[in-house]
């Protein structure tokens, strides 16, 4: 009987072992590995961010693992191709998620596909981690384990208006956007600013991410008579649109985009394609002779490694992937779900080393800055107009 109860005794005792080993393991987490997850465009129409920010987070975090890792824990990073289509996004986090058993999703792209994945996201306590969105949804609602770095695309748009009006007299605004989260999101932006300012919205386009002619969106809002038009565009239905309008001789009007049309390539375009349109900025852009001598370094290992000048993809790609370390060196050995948002939201005047705004986060405030400048390409190249705008 009493060999009986000891060895019930320490069956229990076992048991409970096992349960507080059970409670105390968090997912994508072992000894030696913190698995980590991106979903982004590899291949599709936002492919020039989404392959220039995964190479940019890949490389801060083999700088990393090339130290040693975070408290012995090297960063595993897999990275599943979207092509900027939902269906997609939503298979490839549904494998994130649950094949993968990631312990963070980091700097993925794309409004609407980070929106189809909230919610069975965020339900297996899967931290969205900076994603390249600028959609108020990034952070909005409050969720514990939702953190975005700058400021939405209604803000910059606000603040974009706001100049534009008070600066240049404009007083007919046009809005040609992506019928998308993103796109819409725009809208919304200059729907609010216009009512604030008093000002008309005198005609609106839409089209899709995967559009190539714009020809008739561009004609609709020529007719219409606006002296300003606002472009709810990314990278490729930046570019076309605004040459279509300059080719057609419609050149008595500015056009003006949030950060999603702020890349090197947009810029770049072939025969000064895009000359004299304006963006909002959150960065400088990367050009090589107007970065810090530190940043220089960090352009010429990503030319080395990826044969390639870093675009502003792989700025915000390295600041996110920058972010994540802090927090998880903040984190220490004991990496937690709980332990890791209580870090993160310990992050006090991180700068980066982009002239970026400083970012600061709270346990009430997970959105970390929110300010943006106006820029205009001059010359094949962005150039900075203005400090911060407001609104």
């Amino acid at each position: 009987m009493r060999k009986l109860l000891a060895v019930s005794v320490l069956a229990g005792a076992i048991g409970l072992v096992g349960v507080a080993a059970a409670q105390k393991e968090t997912r994508g987490v072992s000894k030696t590995e913190i698995v980590l997850g991106m979903h982004t465009d590899l291949s599709g129409p936002a492919a020039t961010y989404g392959v220039s920010s995964s190479n940019a987070v890949k490389m801060r975090f083999d700088d990393v693992n090339e130290k040693g890792g975070i408290a012995g824990r090297k960063i595993k990073l897999i990275i599943e191709d979207t092509q900027y289509q939902i269906p997609r996004a939503v298979q490839a986090g549904a494998k994130l998620i649950n094949r993968d058993h990631i312990f963070a999703m980091v700097a993925s792209l794309g409004t609407p596909m980070n929106n189809a994945l909230f919610k069975d996201q965020l339900e297996a306590g899967v931290p969205s981690l900076f994603p390249l969105s600028a959609a108020r949804s990034m952070y909005e609602p409050f969720h514990k384990l939702k953190f975005y770095s700058a400021a939405s695309y209604v803000d910059q748009v606000r603040a974009g208006i706001n100049y534009f009006v008070t600066k240049k007299g404009k007083k007919a605004l046009c809005v040609m956007y992506q019928d998308t989260d993103f796109g819409k999101e725009v809208l919304d932006g200059v729907q609010a600013q216009a009512e604030k300012m008093r000002v008309k919205i005198v005609e609106t386009t839409t089209h899709k991410p995967t559009d190539q002619d714009f020809t008739a969106q561009i004609t609709k809002l020529k007719t219409a008579g606006c002296d300003l038009v606002v472009f709810g565009t990314i990278v490729r239905d930046t570019i076309v649109p605004y040459a279509t309008a300059r080719k057609i001789g419609w050149s008595d009007v500015d056009f003006f985009g949030s950060t999603a049309s702020y890349d090197l390539f947009v810029a770049a375009a072939q025969g000064g394609a895009t000359e004299g349109l304006y963006a909002m900025g959150l960065t400088d852009m990367p050009y090589r002779d107007t970065l810090s001598p530190v940043a220089q370094a960090w352009f010429d290992r990503y030319k080395e490694r990826y044969k390639v000048d870093p675009n502003i993809g792989a700025v915000y790609g390295h600041v996110a992937a920058d972010l994540v370390v802090a927090a998880l060196e903040k984190t220490g050995p004991e990496l937690t779900l709980d332990n890791f948002v209580r870090a993160m939201e310990s992050v006090r005047g991180y700068k980066d080393m982009f002239n970026g705004p400083e970012v600061n986060f709270a346990p009430d405030k997970h959105q970390g800055a929110n300010s943006a400048f106006l820029a205009q390409v001059k010359g094949g190249r962005w150039v900075r107009l203005t400090e911060p705008l407001g609104f």
